[in-house]
């Protein structure tokens, strides 16, 4: 992955989206919504091979709204990882954020994460939440972020800044799952500070839990992730 250039806006949130018209809405509205100058943030989505209207809706949502630099890229091969690194390869923010295209940015979390940059942390996790009032859904994601709490896991939605991120390589791209721990670890593992933003949040649907009769789909994903923390499973179809 080259170098990039000097950076023209203080932080980069970069969007992959597949087939997301209709949550990709929620997202750049949580963009513009933040506290931070919207002068100095630019916000890029990569529509990772949609069929459905995506980029359309970017198109029209962003038309309509005040977002100052939205770039919309084209990256035909699935895949969330590589998605990403393609719109990192193209940000010209000295931090990335990445937001996954249906979940939401707290309105201070840009404010929140570069505050930890300036503490000396050019990386960490992002407390992640339901986006939802069923019960079921908080509680889920409130054990999830119990754990990494307690466990000192850093995983799921992630920031870093840019050149730490282009020097590492980005996002295996093979990884369908669990590429944010990866990146972390790997981060860690080179005594970079990484911390976990515990002041602010990203709402992130709970549709996977709903994705089976009976509720089975909150079993499914947490096996899954758990498989995936201990590194199993972070290749299959997911």
């Amino acid at each position: 992955m080259p170098a990039s250039s000097a950076s023209e806006f203080d932080a980069s949130i970069v969007i992959p989206a597949r087939n997301e018209a209709g949550y990709i809405r929620g997202a750049l509205a949580s963009v513009a919504a933040q506290s931070w100058p919207l002068q100095r943030l630019e916000c890029i989505v990569v529509d990772n091979g949609s069929i459905d209207s995506t980029a359309d809706v970017v198109r029209s949502w962003t038309a309509a709204h005040r977002l100052p630099v939205v770039q919309l890229l084209r990256e035909e091969v699935a895949g969330t990882a590589r998605a990403k690194n393609r719109g990192a390869r193209v940000a010209r923010g000295s931090v990335l954020i990445f937001l996954d295209a249906d979940s939401r940015m707290a309105p201070d979390l840009v404010e929140r994460i570069l505050a930890r940059v300036r503490l000396g942390y050019p990386a960490g996790s992002i407390t992640v939440i339901a986006d939802s009032d069923d019960w079921i859904d908080r509680a889920f994601f409130g054990l999830i972020e119990f754990g990494k709490r307690l466990f000192h896991i850093h995983a799921q939605m992630l920031y870093c800044a840019r050149d730490l991120f282009l020097e590492v390589g980005g996002f295996q791209e093979d990884l369908r799952l669990a590429e944010d721990r990866d990146l972390l670890v790997r981060l860690e593992r080179r005594k970079v500070p990484v911390c976990h933003v515990t002041d602010s949040w990203i709402a992130t649907s709970p549709r996977r839990l709903h994705a089976l009769p009976l509720r089975l789909g909150v079993l499914t994903t947490f096996v899954r992730w758990a498989l995936a923390h201990g590194g199993i499973g972070r290749r299959w179809r997911y």
